[in-house]
């Protein structure tokens, strides 16, 4: 299993409707990134700054490299990009981050 951690940015004001708009998340989304390999998921936000600090968690092997061609990944884009700093294609903006601690439970 992999992880990996970043952040994005949430536009200020939009706390709530992004917040809403998880809860609601399509379906076929879920699956899509279920199928291309994420078993966990989680998405915290520093209500200060905006920040979203996200964490996914990955099988080996995994596909997500293919995710920003598939059509959902698209239309999830564009159904974001009102409320995130986004790149051109409608991506979110994010920066990946380095792990420099971990202390696990034997």
């Amino acid at each position: 299993m992999q992880e990996i951690a970043f952040t994005m940015k949430l536009k200020k004001g939009f706390e709530q409707e992004y917040k809403k708009r998880h809860d609601e998340i399509w379906e076929e989304l879920s699956t899509t990134l279920y199928e291309a390999g994420i078993r966990d998921y989680t998405i915290y936000l520093d209500e200060n700054t905006g920040t979203l600090f996200a964490v996914q968690r990955r099988i080996d092997g995994h596909t997500i490299d293919s995710l920003p061609e598939l059509p959902i990944m698209k239309k999830w884009w564009a159904f974001m990009a009102d409320i995130m700093e986004v790149n051109p294609d409608n991506s979110p903006i994010s920066v990946p981050l380095t792990c420099v601690f971990r202390n696990e439970s034997k």
